[in-house]
């Protein structure tokens, strides 16, 4: 039995649920803020504790991965995560997240195939993208500037 394209979504409609977008959108945008508020309050605390800007914009980031980290190791973070959706994906939580969770996962395989080979098995793509997009947009915005 083949079906046609139009058949076939059909079937896909009526059988998947709807998904609260709204809500989620909602959510989304809660615990985001809610990650970046802590992070500026973060770096008001290590501003506020006598350390310069230079000093309290990477202890933001270092106290920002290392609560990812450790809710990724106790379980809470994919608990946050399944109710808050991309709002866990802030940049820095999100990314500590993806190679944290790979690590945690596979260490009883060793330290270096299992821990150390699947690390970067999410992020690892992210980072390979990410450089290339930058280094296009890069060479982009030097040939802009020569005229």
């Amino acid at each position: 039995m083949q079906l046609k394209e139009k058949e076939f979504q059909q079937m896909v409609s009526t059988a998947s649920d709807r998904s609260p977008v709204a809500k989620n959108c909602t959510l989304a945008f809660l615990v985001g803020g809610a990650v970046c508020t802590l992070g500026q309050g973060l770096g008001n605390f290590y501003g506020n504790f006598g350390w310069g800007e230079a000093i309290a914009k990477p202890m933001v980031s270092i106290t920002l991965i290392f609560l990812a980290v450790l809710l990724t190791a106790l379980g809470w973070f994919d608990k946050i995560a399944k109710h808050a959706g991309a709002g866990t994906l802030v940049p820095i939580t999100g990314f500590a997240n993806a190679v944290a969770s790979p690590a945690i996962e596979f260490k009883s395989e060793g330290y270096v195939m299992g821990m150390g080979a699947k690390m970067f098995i999410i992020a690892g793509p992210v980072i390979v993208y990410g450089t290339v997009a930058s280094v296009i947009y890069g060479v982009i915005y030097w040939i802009t500037t020569l005229f």
